[in-house]
């Protein structure tokens, strides 16, 4: 750009000279001060122009312009989009969607759906203590929550003393207002406290009667929907999701026990035991009653489907509804309008229509589904990111993104927030039920084409292990199979993780598992094991497939490198800890945080606390206070090319710092903490280019960075920039087109 411009330039200097050399040999412009003032005058001008246009040209702050964008939630703005997780839902006649869950990052544990749209959200949920939960119903004047509040210290405010705990019913009107009540308690009023010792468990309404399963005490207690007295209660081993039929009798799930499997029992409004029961049945987590009085059961097993059992007299399953296998059926993983996974609400309204959210395993996120009787999908409500971020498949230019189980199809002709199609759901929980993502909480994807085929590396947000996903598409479609991971030391001689997940994990120690028979397991000859420095900064996998780790010892030598040592029969990448390379680290750093090598430049950018600006407390999950550049750095170079201060926390109140850092071609970016605001420097020179904030697109907001791989970019072939920055508050990832 610079070049292009100082060549028109001189091209137009260049004309202006001739006319101005013929103008200057006459005698009286010669002796004319008015001539040489405006000839030097223009000669300034033209020099200024020159100067400012070459400044614009190398800080591109003329040309980086950005649009912001977003994926993985329906809605992308305002406080009403869609929640990050549903535990519990309860459709009214008119088609009204009430949904439940424990924990919202923006406070909407509980909210209000209709007709694809997000009506309210049920308030004061969130925060002082408070949780949502997993029951909720509602009848025609009030909706009521499974809800937890714990003590504040507050006594007379009517808080739980210290160490204790209320799990309560909560009551609202149907606009999501709490909805107070003689007797009532907690701050407000509104809560019915049920127990001190376990949560409810399920919850529904007939007539003038709340039925709420106490799971700890073994019961059933019923209240008077108006007043909220307790009326009565009876004893039910287990109780869990409760429905009442035509008759008014209950239908409560069993929760499995030890050895005892699950089943669905019946019982009369008096509490008297009913003969009819359902037992052929793997893990149901939702019940209701249909418009034509028949039980629907969400089966959450390997079927993966909604069952349909007419109830008149022994029950009797007559239908199903969805595809057998559920997202697993045909091609594994593969989104489809009848594909369920993860199971935790059916319903129907009046009209017959079915509405269904499936929550993926360990809690992938929000996807509700409302269809016709006859099945067909009328809408789809996706609520799909918590605490992750997404990078771009190499290989197809930014049109292939993954999340941490999540496939993305991009479009980029399409307005924001519609170019993203959810295309494959990568976790098979029952094909891999030791898939570290079932055991632990990844937060942050690499996509890496090694040898040409794809791979999937995930971190957390403490940079405590590396994950490693390969893919198979003739035989796991869209699922990603577990094939290695990498942890620390945990600097106590004990195992890493504790429970019983993985197993055969060495007792103490590192290690590194390699899924050497192709099975997905962890088994006892899988592991390589060593010993390190317990103190990790960060991970990064380069495009040849090496890996790289920054250790936070001062000790001079706190990057080690794992280079790739081919791919196994099975697919796996192979690494070892006898070809580990322990390299020095620049003296500028003493606390080293990120790292990102280029193999094909031989280029290294590193970010940490320096000895010019250390760090003031130990805030473990920050990049640092400077970014430094090393060419050549496999021939042993450890002079930087160029270093620069990034936000940082030089006060010790932490109001500023940088979450993390990220590189794509020309440029370094980064992203602050509670701020989100991404800057931009020229990877040539370290001088700051542009600095991107959230536009009106998504509300001009965000919620903080929390993981220490918070941004991630991509440079497309047309030479624009993809930037992806978790957005953990609102469910989404932002990404930034900049550029191109």
């Amino acid at each position: 750009m610079t070049n292009k411009l100082l060549t028109q330039l001189g091209k137009l200097g260049h004309k202006f000279n001739q006319p101005i050399k013929k103008l200057s040999k006459t005698r009286y412009l010669q002796r004319s001060k008015t001539f040489n003032f405006l000839l030097s005058l223009t000669v300034g001008i033209i020099v200024t122009t020159l100067g400012i246009t070459t400044d614009w040209a190398t800080t591109g702050t003329s040309t980086l312009t950005y649009k912001t964008s977003w994926i993985g939630n329906t809605f992308g703005s305002g406080n009403l989009r869609v929640q990050n997780n549903i535990e519990a839902m309860y459709v009214a006649p008119d088609g009204t969607v009430y949904t439940n869950s424990h924990w919202d990052e923006a406070g909407m544990e509980a909210g209000i759906y209709k007709d694809g749209k997000v009506i309210s959200a049920l308030g004061d949920t969130h925060g002082w203590s408070r949780g949502g939960g997993k029951a909720v119903t509602a009848n025609s004047k009030y909706v009521y929550i499974a809800m937890t509040q714990g003590s504040r210290g507050k006594t007379n405010e009517d808080y739980p003393p210290e160490g204790t705990t209320w799990y309560s019913v909560r009551r609202y009107d149907l606009s999501g207002k709490p909805a107070p009540f003689p007797n009532g308690r907690g701050w407000d009023k509104s809560m019915l406290i049920t127990s001190t010792k376990s949560e409810v468990t399920g919850l529904a309404t007939v007539e003038s009667e709340l039925y709420v399963s106490d799971f700890a005490a073994n019961r059933i207690r019923v209240y008077d929907t108006d007043t909220m007295k307790e009326l009565r209660n009876f004893t039910v081993a287990n109780p869990g999701a409760i429905t009442i039929d035509p008759q008014k009798n209950l239908w409560i799930i069993q929760s499995k026990n030890g050895g005892n499997p699950a089943k669905i029992i019946h019982y009369s409004q008096s509490g008297k035991q009913l003969s009819q029961q359902i037992a052929d049945i793997v893990e149901p987590t939702a019940i209701a009653i249909d418009h034509q009085g028949r039980l629907l059961v969400a089966e959450n097993g390997p079927r993966q489907q909604m069952l349909i059992y007419d109830i008149k007299s022994q029950p009797v399953q007559v239908g199903s509804f969805g595809s057998k296998g559920g997202i697993y059926a045909g091609v594994p993983g593969e989104v489809r309008d009848l594909k369920l996974y993860g199971l935790t609400g059916v319903g129907t309204d009046a009209s017959g229509n079915i509405y269904i959210n499936s929550n993926g395993f360990n809690k992938s996120g929000t996807d509700l589904r409302k269809f016709s009787p006859s099945g067909k999908q009328l809408w789809r409500s996706l609520g799909l990111i918590f605490v992750d971020n997404a990078d771009a498949d190499p290989k197809t230019d930014g049109i292939d993104l993954f999340t941490k189980q999540e496939h993305y199809l991009i479009n980029y002709s399409k307005p924001a927030g519609k170019q993203w199609t959810y295309k494959g759901y990568t976790l098979n929980a029952f094909k891999y039920p030791q898939d570290p993502r079932l055991h632990t909480s990844p937060d942050a994807t690499f996509v890496r084409r090694i040898q040409g085929k794809p791979f999937l590396f995930l971190t957390d947000m403490y940079s405590s292990f590396l994950q490693i996903y390969r893919f198979n598409p003739a035989t796991d479609g869209q699922v990603a199979i577990p094939a290695g991971m990498f942890v620390g030391s945990n600097g106590a001689d004990k195992k890493f993780l504790t429970g019983n997940w993985p197993p055969h994990q060495p007792e103490k120690g590192e290690w590194i598992w390699r899924d050497r028979n192709g099975n997905g397991r962890f088994e006892k000859n899988e592991y390589d094991t060593s010993k390190d420095y317990p103190y990790l900064g960060g991970w990064w996998v380069d495009s040849k497939g090496d890996v790289w780790k920054a250790l936070r010892t001062p000790d001079g030598t706190a990057i080690r490198h794992y280079p790739l040592q081919g791919i196994d029969s099975k697919g796996n990448p192979i690494y070892s800890y006898s070809s580990m390379e322990k390299q020095t680290t620049p003296s500028i750093f003493n606390d080293l945080r990120r790292l990102e090598y280029f193999p094909q430049t031989d280029t290294m950018y590193l970010s940490g606390f320096t000895v010019d600006h250390p760090a003031f407390g130990d805030d473990t999950g920050v990049a640092g206070s400077e970014i430094a550049r090393f060419d050549n750095w496999s021939q042993g170079n450890r002079t930087p090319r160029w270093r620069i201060v990034i936000p940082y926390d030089s006060t010790g109140k932490r109001e500023v710092s940088t979450a993390a850092i990220s590189v794509a071609k020309d440029y370094v970016f980064t992203v602050t903490v509670k701020t989100a605001e991404v800057y931009v420097y020229n990877a040539k020179t370290g001088v700051q280019v542009q600095q991107l904030k959230p536009g009106p697109e998504v509300g001009s907001e965000s919620g903080w960075i929390d993981i220490p791989y918070g941004i991630r970019t991509f440079r497309r072939s047309n030479g624009e920039y993809l930037v992806f920055v978790e957005e953990n508050w609102k469910g989404k990832v932002i990404m930034y087109r900049l550029g191109g």
